[in-house]
């Protein structure tokens, strides 16, 4: 079968790798129909982890059912499902209480939890770039779709990560009707957070950025755009909230945090929202962070660490909720929005590209060019 083949730094292929297969009897075999580049699958790309050569990126997955092992009683051929990032067992003491990010069957290393398709430090499991996906605990993972799921695949292919990791971030900051809510970086994750955010009722949902496109889709949603290379975003939110601050925050940038002029700053989004929320706010912090960055700006970035204004959260009385969003925690709601059209998350989309055309859209992703807000492979489409 075909697959993205990651080769080192800046370098990913399409390759004939051996074809997946069902390996155990809960296992349930895809056709990949979407599957997404991710932000996140950038820190890969750009070796900034440990991501080994000859691994299949892909963690955003969607298709159809082409074969079930004899254990699966559920899910059945034919059908189509949408595939949490998280790979979980379902029965783990972890799994057992929600936290399907962290599940401790699925994580192979000893002292780790949580494991995810084709993701850095997060077990061997192939990832979704490629024609076919092997789904272990398949009745577990998989959520199926309805009649329109290909009517709406670009929507419902948001479900394996950004859009519940978008609400997550809401959940972690504690968003409830009425709320002002501030959202650093504008990504594919901002954006679903803001488009959570919204959904959850908030007053007023301001967007942080510096690239036009991503701004111009906050807007598009009503969010208010704030540009970080035209204003301090600290008082622009202050501004707008009577010098009080917003009464909860998103940090959805990540550990390659950096200024206007390409400076990077690990701390510099979390340390920024500590100002911008208020006294007892809530701050959710999706963005990615590694135990080791050994392409990190100085010695303490190497080692996973940054210099956090502690002081101030502590004083303040803020809290922060942190790490990987348990996917199978909102997928089934988050779904049925869109199933009722209520939530079109697809907005963000820019791209929709066969997967032989894979490498040049890592390449003007991992460039921020303009225009390039999220891109969508499908395998079967003509290159």
């Amino acid at each position: 079968m075909k697959a993205l083949v990651y080769e080192g730094a800046r370098k990913v292929s399409v390759q004939d790798v051996p074809d997946a297969r069902i390996e155990r009897p809960t296992d349930v075999l895809v056709r990949i129909t979407a599957t997404n580049i991710c932000g996140s699958d950038l820190h890969m790309y750009e070796g900034r982890t440990d991501f080994e050569t000859g691994r299949v990126f892909g963690h955003e997955n969607l298709g159809e059912v082409v074969e079930v092992g004899d254990g699966v009683d559920k899910v059945q051929v034919g059908e189509r499902v949408v595939l949490p990032f998280n790979i979980s067992c379902g029965f783990c003491k972890n799994c057992e209480r929600g936290l399907t990010n962290y599940c401790l069957t699925t994580q192979p290393e000893p002292q780790m939890a949580g494991a995810a398709y084709g993701f850095a430090y997060m077990g061997p499991w192939q990832g979704g770039q490629a024609e076919m996906l092997r789904v272990p605990y398949g009745d577990h993972n998989c959520l199926r779709l309805g009649e329109d799921a290909a009517e709406k695949e670009n929507d419902y292919v948001m479900l394996a990560d950004i859009f519940p990791t978008g609400y997550h971030a809401t959940e972690m900051a504690g968003v409830v009707p009425g709320d002002s809510v501030v959202v650093y970086g504008g990504g594919p994750v901002g954006l679903m957070a803001a488009l959570s955010a919204t959904i959850k009722g908030a007053a007023k949902v301001m967007v942080v950025d510096r690239h036009p496109d991503r701004l111009r889709l906050a807007e598009e949603i009503g969010a208010i755009a704030i540009d970080d290379s035209k204003t301090d975003p600290v008082q622009f939110v202050l501004d707008q909230t009577m010098g009080l601050g917003a009464d909860r925050g998103c940090e959805c940038v990540g550990f390659q945090a950096h200024d206007p002029q390409g400076t990077e700053h690990p701390e510099m989004t979390l340390n920024n929202l500590v100002k911008s929320v208020r006294f007892t706010g809530g701050i959710g912090s999706v963005g990615v962070y590694v135990p080791q960055d050994p392409g990190g700006p100085d010695e303490m970035a190497q080692q996973g660490a940054v210099a956090f204004d502690y002081g101030l959260h502590w004083f303040k009385g803020q809290t922060m909720g942190s790490g990987q969003c348990p996917v199978k925690k909102y997928n089934r709601r988050l779904r049925d929005l869109v199933a009722a059209g209520k939530a079109t998350p697809s907005w963000i989309v820019s791209h929709e590209l066969p997967l032989a055309q894979a490498p040049e859209a890592y390449e003007h992703f991992d460039n921020r060019d303009d225009g390039w807000t999220k891109v969508v492979l499908k395998p079967a489409m003509a290159g």
